[in-house]
């Protein structure tokens, strides 16, 4: 196997004025929301005090022997510096600093954050500290206002984004050109491990790695610890490999979808192109005030014409979208928020319903985007026994489809493609740079660089010439 290529990103200095500039966003937001509801601009949001604006961090008081195990035992004044805040006492001075420095203002209102992600169904902790019951809390002012700042990017957390994005897609193209018939799919996520934090110094990913090949390509979450990337390589494979690194907290999250050998069969490139041709109209139609609801029927209704076109599914395509047959080959939604989290909270608001419908139920949110908003647009077609199953036991779904073709695509798995996309006052950019026309795969496969040359019937006469696949 040939050794990873050296990398040409350099991994960028995270300025502490991106948190510093996060808190100065929240506590804009906590003041607006108080004074367009009639409130006093007056408490502390994690210790930040609204009327002032101030930042003080409490550090643990650690015991001498920490140094021993862990090393240096950093003064005060070093985080004052280091994370460009007001003041800084220790965690047990907490009570104490808030009552005497924060009197003038009445007794002391204190903004935890307690409240539901929508994505996880998980209700976050509100924090607590000794002598906490001597002041008054709100338990829900914070949370809907901490998670709408999240929803949009500033420029410095977009740079962060960008490299993880950078550095993951030179990662997912250093699997592509390393794949072979007779690996084993860990082999793929070792590779892209490697890359990442050797020449991108992440050392962690947003998520476990989906490596995915065969059949195993139809599980949606395939790669946990029950299904551990293990299976072998086999020539005619489809890969779908959804993999991201994280870098300063911040994530990325990519898919890549390409045969093992290099070249795309007949049958690969059908449903290859439906999904690349439901990626591209997504992207294409993505800008400020659009429906990202609308945008998963767009990605289902350019699946399905593809199909139909090829002969796998019959009749008409809005009868389709009205019986829900999107859901049979796309169960997943569209994409989600992302940021610190790979799912990241905000998808849906207050008052923002989540659908009910088949496919429509697993949308991550259905929010009109807006500018500032990183968003990933990850349509697929899988053939999933189970939904399969269904839709030939329904008498209405049924007739839709050519049963007799299809059986072709039975082992087939499945194909997602996936990238991170900012949203921009005009329109979209998308942060992720991977091959993905059929042809360009198959030419970096094949030991072409990326980007290809300018030259497009140089790469593809490399391609059709068979030249041997090379890390670059």
């Amino acid at each position: 196997m040939a050794a990873s290529s050296p990398s040409s990103l350099t991994p960028p200095s995270v300025p502490m004025e991106l948190h510093a500039g996060n808190r100065d966003r929240l506590v804009a937001a906590v003041r607006g929301h108080l004074s367009a509801s009639g409130r006093p601009p007056r408490g502390l949001v994690l210790l930040q005090d609204i009327a002032s604006g101030q930042s003080i961090l409490f550090a643990p008081r650690l015991p001498a022997e920490y140094a021993v195990w862990m090393g240096e035992i950093k003064p005060l004044s070093y985080f004052k510096d280091t994370y460009k805040v007001d003041m800084v006492f220790y965690v047990d001075e907490i009570a104490q600093v808030v009552q005497d420095r924060f009197r003038d203002h009445g007794k002391p209102l204190l903004f935890l954050l307690h409240g539901k992600n929508t994505d996880s169904g998980n209700f976050s902790k509100p924090a607590s500290f000794e002598g906490m019951e001597k002041f008054d809390t709100d338990l829900t002012t914070l949370h809907p206002i901490l998670t709408e700042c999240r929803v949009i990017k500033s420029d410095l957390e977009l740079a962060i984004i960008q490299y993880a994005n950078d550095i993951s897609s030179e990662a997912h193209i250093e699997v592509m050109r390393q794949a072979r018939p007779g690996m084993k799919e860990y082999q793929l996520e070792s590779i892209f491990l490697h890359h990442v934090y050797m020449y991108g110094g992440c050392r962690h990913c947003s998520y476990t790695c989906i490596c995915a090949t065969g059949d195993n390509s139809a599980v949606l979450h395939y790669g946990h610890a029950a299904a551990p990337n293990d299976r072998t390589l086999n020539d005619g494979d489809m890969a779908l490999m959804d993999m991201g690194a994280e870098y300063q907290f911040y994530g990325s999250d990519i898919t890549c979808s390409y045969p093992i050998n290099g070249k795309f069969n007949s049958s690969q490139i059908i449903i290859y192109n439906a999904v690349l041709k439901a990626h591209n109209a997504v992207i294409s139609h993505m800008r400020p005030g659009v429906n990202y609801l609308e945008m998963h029927k767009l990605a289902e209704r350019a699946i399905l014409e593809s199909l139909r076109k090829e002969q796998i599914l019959q009749g008409d395509v809005d009868d389709m979208m009205a019986q829900r047959l999107g859901a049979v080959f796309m169960p997943h939604g569209l994409g989600h928020l992302l940021g610190i989290d790979t799912h990241d909270p905000g998808g849906y608001p207050e008052g923002l319903e989540r659908p009910k419908e088949p496919g429509l139920s697993s949308l991550r949110t259905t929010r009109e985007l807006k500018e500032g908003m990183v968003i990933t647009v990850e349509p697929g077609c899988y053939f999933i026994d189970t939904l399969l199953t269904k839709a030939r036991d329904d008498p209405i779904s049924s007739k839709f489809f050519n049963w007799q073709e299809l059986e072709k695509y039975k082992s087939f798995g499945g194909v997602r493609i996936e990238s991170d996309v900012y949203v921009t006052a005009q329109g979209c950019r998308n942060l992720t740079n991977c091959p993905r026309e059929t042809w360009e795969i198959e030419a970096v496969m094949a030991g072409a660089p990326w980007p290809l040359p300018a030259s497009g019937s140089t790469v593809a006469a490399a391609a059709e010439n068979g030249v041997p696949k090379a890390s670059s």
